[in-house]
C-alpha cells in the first residue's frame, strides 16, 4: 500500500482517538480504555474496506458492523460522524440526556448504527443473525463485529460462534479486540479464556492473528478472510487498551473512568503531537 496512503488512515486513526478523549470528557462518563484500543480497527473498517453509503444508511446491499462490545461507542461515533453520518459537532453531546448519542449504539438513534447492543455477548448473536440473512437472501456483503476480550467470558459468545460454524458463515468476519483487560484487571485473572485461538479453531473459526494497531496487517487481514470459504473467520487482534494515550495505556483503570480536564489536555497535547509528526511539521 503507498505510504501517502497509510499516513492517511493513520491520521483518521488519530483524529477518532481524538473524538474519543473529547466524547468521554465532555460526558464524564464512558469507556476510554477500549474506544481507544479498537479504534485502528474500527477506521479501517469504515475507511477503507466497509461498503457503506452516508447518504443511505440503510441501503439494502451495504456491508453490516456490529460493536458487540457495545459499551465501546466513542470510537464507533466518531467514525460515523467522520464518514458524514450525521454532524461531528454532535459528538460533544455524547450520553448527555437531550442527545441522540446514548452511551451504547441504538439502531432507532442514531444514523449507520446496524445493530443496538450492550449487554455483552448478544451482538455477536445479532450478527450471525444478518450473515444467515444474507445468505437467506443472496447478497454479497458482509458482516463484520467486534468482540471485547472479557466479553468471550459469556456463555452465549460460544453458542453464537458454534451457530456460525454450523451455518458455514463465511461473510461473517469477526474481530475480537484482544487488550488482555476488562473493568476487574486481567482477563486470565478474572476468567481465562486461554487457549482462545485453539477454542475458536476447535468451533470451527478459521482464525488469523494480527498486530491489531498495524493498518496494513488489518487490510490484509480482511483481504485473507474474504478468501476463505465455507468457515467463519475470527480475526484476533494483539492491542493495547487506551493505545494512544501514554499514561492510559496498559491500565485497566480506564475502562470505565473518563478523563478530568487536566487529563483530557495532557491525552489531546500527546495526539496533537502525532498528527503533527504526520504532517512532517
Amino acid at each position: 500500500m503507498r505510504r501517502m496512503r497509510l499516513n492517511e488512515i493513520r491520521r483518521y486513526s488519530t483524529v477518532i482517538r481524538k473524538h474519543i478523549i473529547e466524547e468521554t470528557y465532555c460526558a464524564q462518563s464512558g469507556h476510554p480504555g477500549g474506544s481507544l484500543s479498537c479504534a485502528d480497527i474500527i477506521v479501517v473498517l469504515y475507511f477503507v474496506k466497509m461498503r457503506i453509503d452516508a447518504k443511505n444508511p440503510r441501503w439494502e446491499d451495504r456491508d453490516r458492523f456490529v460493536l458487540s462490545k457495545g459499551h465501546c461507542t466513542p470510537a464507533l461515533y466518531a467514525a460515523l460522524a467522520e464518514k458524514g453520518f450525521f454532524p461531528v459537532e454532535d459528538l460533544s453531546g455524547f450520553r448527555d440526556i437531550d442527545s441522540y448519542l446514548e452511551g451504547h449504539p441504538s439502531m432507532d438513534c442514531v444514523p449507520g448504527v446496524d445493530m443496538s447492543t450492550g449487554s455483552l455477548g448478544q451482538g455477536i448473536s445479532a450478527a450471525v443473525g444478518m450473515a444467515i440473512a444474507g445468505k437467506l437472501d443472496k447478497k454479497d456483503y458482509y458482516v463484520y463485529s467486534i468482540l471485547g476480550d472479557g466479553e468471550i467470558q459469556e456463555g452465549q459468545v460460544w453458542e453464537a460462534l458454534m451457530s456460525a460454524a454450523h451455518y458455514k458463515l463465511d461473510n461473517l468476519i469477526t474481530f475480537l479486540d484482544y487488550n488482555r483487560l476488562q473493568i476487574d484487571g486481567n482477563i486470565v485473572d478474572v476468567m481465562s479464556p486461554e487457549p482462545i485461538a485453539d477454542k475458536f479453531k476447535s468451533f470451527g473459526w478459521e482464525v488469523i492473528s494480527i498486530n491489531g494497531h498495524e493498518h496494513e496487517q488489518i487490510i490484509n487481514a480482511i483481504d485473507q478472510a474474504k478468501e476463505i470459504k465455507g468457515k467463519p473467520i475470527m480475526i484476533i487482534a494483539d492491542t493495547i487498551k487506551g493505545k494512544g494515550v501514554s499514561f492510559m495505556e496498559n491500565n485497566a483503570a480506564w475502562h470505565g473512568s473518563p478523563p478530568n480536564k487536566e487529563q483530557r489536555d495532557k491525552a489531546m497535547e500527546e495526539l496533537d503531537k502525532m498528527l503533527k509528526e504526520m504532517e512532517g511539521r
